[in-house]
């Protein structure tokens, strides 16, 4: 298995497989594929932590993704960190390691570069093994939510240590993590047909 810089021939196969593996996961259908494409357009795209795994035979088995992201001080100064997702692994190559492996080597690719800390929004039960804890235990808070109100899903990773021991504030979001049904309506017609299906445990 090999760890490699997505480039743009890979573009098709890696929306493809970020839709594989999000189909019918947290909603009918999905809309991860689509955000991929859409953030690879977005100034805020980190091109060195573009990563695929490929197998001997060279086919691409899983995905990530990381973007810049801003932590708005309550002082208002605004501090860059990074912020990944989504992370693709095909169904068949799941629970096989290879979204360990993507993800603790593009955490060590971020230090390399010189970034202080990461965000995510995602499993707690997850992303804790990765060293992440909850945002508002360093005093950082998602986008508009209440403070008082915990939001166990939004997660940060200092990098390097007592990087954000200064910093109370909130983190401000991308907007292309969010797209319309009718985008993604549209997005799936270049792929081939799949089932839409309401399962026990989706979000929506």
């Amino acid at each position: 298995m090999n760890i490699r810089l997505e480039n743009i021939n890979d573009w098709f196969e890696v929306e493809n497989l970020t839709r594989e593996a999000f189909w019918n996961v947290y909603q009918p259908g999905c809309t991860e594929h689509l955000i991929v494409h859409n953030l690879r357009s977005h100034p805020a795209l980190v091109s060195d932590l573009s990563l695929v795994i490929e197998d001997d035979s060279k086919r691409i088995i899983a995905h990530i993704i990381y973007c810049k992201a801003t932590i708005l001080s309550d002082s208002g100064e605004k501090i860059e960190i990074l912020m990944f997702g989504p992370v693709s692994v095909l169904p068949e190559f799941q629970h096989r390691g290879f979204g360990r492996k993507i993800i603790e080597y593009s955490l060590q690719k971020s230090k390399e570069l010189g970034y202080g800390a990461v965000a995510i929004t995602g499993n707690p039960k997850y992303y804790r093994r990765f060293g992440f804890k909850s945002g508002s235990e360093f005093q950082i808070y998602y986008a508009n939510l209440p403070r008082t109100e915990e939001a166990p899903f939004f997660m940060i990773k200092e990098l390097v240590e007592g990087f954000l021991d200064e910093t109370v504030g909130k983190i401000i979001e991308l907007d292309d993590y969010t797209v319309s049904d009718e985008a993604v309506e549209e997005f799936d017609l270049k792929f081939s047909p799949k089932i839409k299906e309401k399962r026990p445990g989706q979000l929506v």
